[in-house]
């Protein structure tokens, strides 16, 4: 009687500490909706939109009366950016989203004929059509499945100038070894450029240890790039339109609008431009802390146990997973079909059910996050 009493109190105390019972009131979603659409448009946590509608507020009423503290929160989302990849501030630049970060990377490197690219044939398109379209100017590409083993990769990065893979695949949910591709890139010498937008704020990420060149995700709504990688992409920015990218940090300012001098910022700041997202930075930096505070090492393994919950279930009922999970290769992203029902109608049905999930190319596709109870309610 008292053992088992004893084991409840466990199973109570082990819930109260749970990362999702401590963050689950900051996404007021869960009071409407099980959320299982996070690799889409994932909902504000509470401390992201009181930032906004503070700066909404703050513009409303003094207008740039406190612009100066409007500039510190660009350097607040660098500090968190560069604190959960495992980078420098120096070393983040915020860009409009994953795709900038992409475009200006493969835009940035002076190509030429004979030039050879590894890519992966699952890419969303964000990363595969920029890299497509260097066939044009000579440019090799060698397609690769993200299933291939670490040594078919091995064997066509021999000879190759960069090689681009996504941290997680949009559809399938894949979680490749960054850190074994990484150490084929420094062996071979190959630039390593990492699409991380379905993977970071939910899988360990350290860009020095998985010698990672530059990375684009728009969770932290930029790019990181080692001062090496800085130095080889020229910023394209610069050279169409007013930049932010512009050295402005030693005889002048950034409202001195009458200056010529071209040189560029040394860090990542170079391919900022323009005016940024001042209002979404508000609510990145705060979103960015609540994950940071939270914990990448709590927050993995609890999105990886709702992804088995998930798979699990399907599997059950019959569904056909897009593809088979392993603790080292699933994520928070699971992809199911079923012959014969149609994915969108299911999705509708869901979302009836107060279950927002996704349709993606056939497949009925779900991603929870880590304030997501691993029960069936939603309280």
């Amino acid at each position: 009687m008292l053992g088992g009493m004893g084991c409840a109190e466990d199973r109570k105390m082990d819930e109260i500490n749970a990362v999702w019972s401590r963050y689950r009131d900051q996404f007021p979603i869960t009071e409407r909706f099980v959320y299982l659409n996070h690799a889409a448009v994932a909902p504000l946590c509470r401390p992201s939109a009181e930032a906004m509608k503070h700066l909404a507020d703050d513009a409303m009423l003094f207008g740039t009366l406190h612009y100066d503290k409007w500039m510190q929160v660009y350097e607040g989302v660098r500090v968190e950016a560069a604190r959960l990849i495992g980078a420098n501030r120096s070393e983040i630049a915020l860009v409009k989203n994953t795709s900038e970060g992409i475009a200006t990377v493969a835009m940035g490197i002076d190509w030429r004929a004979g030039d050879k690219i590894v890519g992966f044939r699952e890419e969303f398109p964000a990363n595969y059509f920029p890299w497509l379209r260097l066939e044009a100017k000579g440019v090799k590409i060698e397609w690769l499945s993200i299933t291939d083993p670490l040594d078919r990769i091995d064997e066509a990065a021999k000879g190759a100038r960069l090689l681009t893979i996504s941290y997680v695949n949009y559809l399938n949910g894949h979680r490749v070894d960054l850190a074994g591709i990484g150490e084929i890139c420094h062996r071979r010498g190959v630039f390593y450029f990492v699409d991380a937008i379905q993977g970071i704020g939910a899988f360990p990420l350290d860009v020095r240890a998985c010698r990672i060149h530059a990375l684009a995700a728009m969770v932290i709504n930029g790019c990181w790039g080692r001062r090496v990688a800085v130095s080889c992409i020229f910023s394209t920015t610069a050279s169409i339109r007013w930049t932010r990218g512009v050295r402005l940090d030693q005889c002048c300012k950034v409202s001195d609008y009458a200056s010529r001098d071209m040189t560029l910022r040394p860090d990542a700041g170079r391919y900022e431009c323009g005016t940024l997202n001042t209002i979404g930075c508000f609510g990145l930096e705060a979103s960015l802390r609540l994950v940071n505070d939270a914990g990448i090492p709590q927050i993995a393994p609890h999105v990886q146990a709702l992804g088995d919950q998930l798979a699990d279930g399907v599997v059950r009922k019959g569904y056909e997973l897009a593809i088979a999970r392993t603790p080292a290769t699933g994520a928070g992203i699971v992809s199911c079909r079923k012959e014969g029902l149609d994915a969108r109608a299911i999705v509708s049905r869901l979302r009836d059910a107060g279950i927002q999930a996704a349709p993606r190319q056939g497949y009925v596709r779900m991603s929870p996050h880590f304030y997501i109870s691993p029960t069936t309610s939603r309280k």
